[in-house]
């Protein structure tokens, strides 16, 4: 690595960490280490109607498909975690849906990132935000932003896993992190907590029987068996996160995006409104991954069990 490149990673870092993001790290641009792991993953159907996975699954494990020539991936964090709210309305809601939706905070901020880097390096760069073919938790596993706790989520030893990832692509020669070394040890606390007993074994989820999959990708009714476990949720869960000791500490985020700017409507109101209501009052939030009709359903799941 040429002093030439070290002094380019450390001006790309310093960019990024002007541009709002709490951790950066650089890591390879090549094929992930768990490639054959995902595919193992997928054609034992653990991703449900997830079908856009196994569509592009070539570009997801080599991510020189995605952006010819990449030879590095930055890698950045952004930390949503509110602390506790007065607001108790949010509570049937995953935190990282209370505020704005975060592909909004944070493709810009990549985007602004890829024009330094071409500016600086005459570098091409391509970034995503679990919005492509890229697995970005492996590209920041590798780079030494976290490791992957047996929940799947990344885990950082100072934000636990309350953080976004972004992830940008690019052709510039970076100097890598080195990876971290997994902390999980012996605990099982979130495999055991799971409602739905969705963790077929440490590290392996099986999205099929995930509230937060169940909730949000599932288009259609959800089996009766799933139900019960859903109880207290509306979109998306965490309770793997709730019960990790690595978010016993973890800090108020300092982005006022992602703190609700207002009360969420419940479940009784959502389940009354049209589509078009439900996309004018949830309008710029994450919540609409899950379509009008996938938000009535839940809400009307959430109402069932809470008779």
């Amino acid at each position: 690595m040429s002093l030439s490149s070290l002094t380019l990673t450390e001006s790309v870092k310093a960019r990024a960490l002007e541009l709002g993001f709490d951790l950066v790290a650089v890591g390879p641009a090549g094929p992930p280490e768990h490639g054959a792991a995902l595919r193992g993953w997928v054609e034992a159907g653990h991703a449900g109607t997830m079908g856009y996975l196994e569509r592009r699954l070539e570009e997801r494990l080599d991510p020189g498909r995605v952006l010819p020539g990449a030879r590095s991936a930055v890698c950045v964090a952004l930390n949503y975690y509110q602390g506790e709210l007065d607001d108790p309305s949010w509570r049937p809601i995953a935190r990282y849906a209370w505020g704005r939706d975060y592909h909004e905070v944070i493709g810009p901020r990549l985007e602004r990132l890829a024009a330094y880097l071409a500016e600086a390096a005459g570098a091409r760069s391509r970034g995503y935000v679990d919005t492509g073919p890229v697995l970005e938790r492996d590209l920041a596993a590798r780079a030494g932003l976290g490791w992957i706790g047996k929940n799947t989520m990344l885990l950082h030893p100072a934000l636990g896993s309350w953080f976004f990832i972004g992830v940008l692509l690019t052709t510039a020669d970076l100097a890598p992190d080195a990876p971290l070394a997994d902390r999980c040890g012996s605990c099982r606390a979130c495999l055991d907590a799971c409602p739905t007993g969705a963790f077929v074994a440490p590290y392996v989820l099986d999205a099929r029987r995930c509230i937060s999959y169940l909730t949000i990708e599932h288009r259609g009714p959800i089996e009766p068996d799933l139900q019960p476990g859903m109880a207290g949720w509306q979109f998306g869960c965490d309770v793997c996160q709730d019960v990790c000791p690595w978010n016993r500490k973890a800090p108020a985020t300092r982005h006022p995006e992602f703190v609700p700017a207002t009360s969420f409507p419940g479940a009784e109101a959502v389940r009354a409104m049209d589509d078009a209501s439900i996309r004018r009052e949830l309008q710029g939030t994450a919540l609409l991954r899950a379509k009008p009709a996938g938000i009535r359903r839940n809400a009307l799941i959430y109402l069932q069990n809470a008779e």
